[in-house]
């Protein structure tokens, strides 16, 4: 190993970081305001020899795609061995560069659903690990896959994508429909939803019994819904609205005219 050209190619990065720093900084200012100092910490301290996230400078995308690289590799070993590893790998990622939504997303993805199956599986799998211990498993990755995308929201609260990944956690891995319902209507209340959150979460209030609140929202949601946009699902929604309509037996002359 040729010990001189790395330790070239290293001092040759950290002059250029530092030579960036007059374009990088003001980026990153407001960002650097919101992260949290105890994150920050922990990133110096896991990257060791002196190194802080200041001196990577414009090189922060860089190093964090390298470390996603890495997260990727150890990840695909797919052993509850590498839970560990792959979890830090997440958050030293997350924390050089917070801005890739692509990160939190996938980061939690990996930690709720395909850890949870590493572990059952490494404990003898679903025919013989007994449900309590299953459900204790899903439970514990969800949770920790749901603060990863808490505190990615910090950094990206107007994507609605981080809350419905916390939806779709509490619906599919920890059975809450209630909680799901919650992060999908919030999901719909930010600058610019996904089109899609406010017509679960009604599917949700029905799925919960609550047909006359899925009414009363679909009734609101649908003059703010544009036809010529087909995500928006303008046919789809009336018909919802009809269907609850008669379940509920609203009289005719009572029914809703878009």
């Amino acid at each position: 190993m040729n010990w001189k050209a790395i330790i070239v190619v290293f001092v040759v990065l950290f002059l250029t970081g530092l030579a960036l720093r007059p374009v990088a900084d003001p980026a990153w200012a407001e960002l650097k305001a919101r992260e949290p100092a105890l994150a920050l910490a922990d990133m110096e301290a896991a990257l060791g020899q002196g190194i802080t996230i200041g001196m990577l400078g414009g090189f922060r995308a860089v190093v964090a795609d390298l470390l996603w690289i890495r997260t990727n590799a150890v990840w695909e070993t797919q052993d509850t061995s590498v839970i560990p590893a792959t979890e830090t790998l997440i958050r030293l990622v997350t924390t050089v560069d917070p801005r890739p939504v692509y990160f939190w997303l996938n980061g939690a993805r990996m930690i709720a659903y395909d850890m949870a199956v590493w572990r059952v599986r490494g404990a003898g799998g679903y025919e013989t690990v007994p449900d309590a211990v299953v459900r204790r498993y899903h439970d514990e990755q969800a949770e920790t896959a749901i603060r990863l995308l808490h505190r990615g929201f910090e950094f990206h609260p107007d994507r609605g994508e981080l809350l419905v990944d916390i939806a779709n956690i509490y619906l599919r891995r920890m059975e809450n429909v209630e909680k799901a319902a919650e992060y999908y209507r919030r999901a719909s209340e930010v600058k610019d939803p996904p089109p899609y959150a406010a017509r679960i979460y009604a599917q949700l209030l029905r799925r919960m019994g609550e047909d006359e609140a899925a009414y009363q929202w679909l009734r609101e949601l649908y003059p703010t819904l544009n036809p010529q946009d087909l995500t928006h699902q303008t046919d789809l929604v009336l018909s919802r609205i009809r269907e609850l309509e008669a379940e509920l037996g609203i009289p005719y002359l009572e029914r809703f005219q878009p």
